[in-house]
């Protein structure tokens, strides 16, 4: 073989050495994360017992129809589910300022975490937001809300200089959003607030005052769609949000069906029991005990009479009274 052939075969041999190389270093890197956002692999590590449909970002999806139907729940039969499955600790109280508390919040959470003013740090994460095309950190979270979301964020229930979300905030969130916020901290603005109408909202204060974003910080953004701290209650993405009666509960993505079916099947059970308790058929004391074979016969025959009477109003919707209905005789077969 002649040199000059040995020559280019020996640079097609290294050039293809340095190519493989080059591949390999690039499949070992991280992927360039987007600024303190948990990426779709880590959440779905983190609810590993949601099983259904996830957004692009990893967030699990409750379905639309499940979304709807807990607006219906009361906070009471979403506990008793919920502390069934030992999830005890996902509720928060003592709301200080309730916007719209009269309606109901409900919808996707989508978490952000604030953390209190370090120099150093918050330069560094907001240079890399900038980076991104991103603009100031009160909005990083806002920015990614889509419809049926609920802004849920921890700011360390910072109060003076610390609002984060005034009247445009807010008229941006409620845009997106179609709901509202849970908020551990201070809003301003509280006048324009109440008048975005559905806005519905459970906030730690109200101030004045505001958060400034180019100068006087006390706040940094730690996470966007991670874990986040309301109260006692750890909050994931995706788990759905209930506000009403003044205060939240927060359902695992894989709870939020159980709890809407054990809820159903408890309204039609109570209205039932009302009904029966009224006519003197049955005593209080039977009613709240657990039903023989006789009143849950009784039972299944009023519902199967009920759903076909149009002059009956049921407090649920007629294809989840005949699921329920299935159920029974099925089980009752067995």
């Amino acid at each position: 073989m002649k040199k000059t052939n040995l020559t280019i075969v020996a640079l097609a041999l290294l050039l293809s050495a340095s190519v493989k190389v080059s591949a390999q270093t690039a499949a070992q890197a991280p992927a360039q994360p987007q600024v303190n956002q948990a990426d779709r692999d880590e959440l779905i590590f983190l609810t590993p017992e949601w099983k259904g449909e996830r957004f692009p970002d990893g967030r699990p999806k409750v379905p639309e129809d499940i979304i709807q139907r807990m607006k219906s729940v009361s906070i009471e039969e979403a506990w008793a589910t919920m502390g069934g499955s030992r999830f005890n600790y996902q509720l928060a109280e003592d709301w200080n300022i309730k916007i719209n508390p009269d309606s109901v919040l409900c919808g996707r959470a989508l978490t952000v975490t604030f953390m209190p003013y370090r120099p150093d740090m918050w330069k560094a994460i907001d240079e890399r937001g900038k980076k991104e095309g991103r603009r100031a950190q009160n909005v990083w979270g806002v920015e990614q809300l889509q419809k049926g979301d609920v802004y849920v964020a921890d700011q360390f229930g910072l109060h003076k200089n610390g609002p984060t979300i005034g009247d445009r905030v807010a008229a941006d969130i409620y845009k997106r959003t179609g709901t509202g916020i849970v908020y551990n901290g201070a809003i301003r603005d509280l006048e324009g607030l109440k008048e975005l109408g559905g806005f519905t909202s459970y906030v730690d204060s109200y101030s004045p005052s505001y958060h400034n974003p180019g100068s006087d910080q006390n706040t940094m953004i730690m996470g966007v769609n991670k874990p986040t701290r309301i109260r006692q209650v750890t909050v994931m993405p995706g788990d759905v949000v209930l506000g009403k009666q003044g205060v939240v509960i927060f359902i695992p993505p894989h709870l939020a069906e159980k709890v809407v079916k054990a809820s159903e099947r408890t309204r039609l059970e109570d209205m039932f029991a009302h009904i029966r308790t009224a006519e003197g058929k049955y005593t209080a004391g039977q009613m709240d005990a657990n039903w023989p074979a006789p009143i849950r016969e009784d039972y299944l025959a009023w519902l199967k009479a009920a759903v076909k009477d149009k002059k009956i109003k049921l407090p649920v919707a007629k294809a989840q009274v005949e699921e329920i209905i299935a159920a029974a005789d099925v089980a009752n077969v067995h």
